[in-house]
């Protein structure tokens, strides 16, 4: 069995540290003894990408917010189906994400930071959505396990009924809020719902192959 070696150490900011392993060509994001993203199983967060994409259908010049980097595979997916006249703001709470998607994980990454449609900021995406009014055609979250902060308490805020009233502020007419988690949770599809969005809930695979383990992606509108 090849041995799994570690690559660095990121720390978060009000949080426990993140570590990234290698295992041959694998990577994974470990919290503690949480896996919390592996190269193995990127199809959910493709998925969150991808469905997003159709959810928007042909809306002219989207203008998109993606809360947290992760491995990039949901960045990747939209800018796969996106045309040149998307705007894409990736905001990544932990700087050492970026390093290593700049540094040991750059072949995976592939360039697409700088896409000349994607532009990044480190900092706080739940910052970003409460300075904008009207401006994001969609916003995806998936900057924890789901709507339980996991890697860090402040990440909950983004889930609460303030978040979610900051959040539909942020979205344009018709503008779509999609919430990745690796769980059902039903307590917190009725809060969407009781903060005034449509609520379509879909499950997908962890592996892009469709298998794995069940995730779940929330699109409210």
């Amino acid at each position: 069995m090849i041995p799994r070696e570690l690559v660095g150490v990121a720390e978060v900011p009000g949080g426990a540290p993140l570590r990234l392993f290698r295992r041959g060509a694998d990577h994974m994001i470990v919290l503690d003894r949480n896996e919390l993203m592996s190269t193995r199983m990127s199809g959910s967060e493709e998925a969150l990408g991808t469905m997003t994409c159709d959810r928007l259908g042909d809306r002219p010049a989207p203008r998109l917010l993606v809360g947290g980097y992760g491995m990039g595979f949901t960045l990747r997916a939209l800018l796969a189906r996106l045309g040149s006249d998307a705007e894409i703001l990736v905001a990544e709470l932990v700087p050492g994400i970026i390093d290593w998607a700049r540094g040991p994980m750059a072949e995976l990454t592939a360039g697409c930071l700088d896409d000349p449609r994607v532009s990044l900021e480190i900092g706080d995406v739940g910052a970003v959505i409460r300075r904008a009014r009207r401006r994001y055609d969609a916003i995806l979250l998936d900057v924890d396990n789901g709507p339980d902060g996991l890697t860090r308490e402040a990440n909950d805020s983004l889930y609460h009924a303030r978040g979610l009233d900051d959040a539909r502020a942020a979205l344009a007419p018709g503008g779509v809020l999609a919430i990745w988690s690796a769980a059902p949770d039903p307590v917190f599809a009725r809060r969407l719902a009781r903060a005034g969005f449509a609520v379509d809930e879909v499950k997908v695979r962890a592996r892009s192959n469709g298998k794995g383990a069940t995730h779940v992606i929330w699109f409210a509108r």
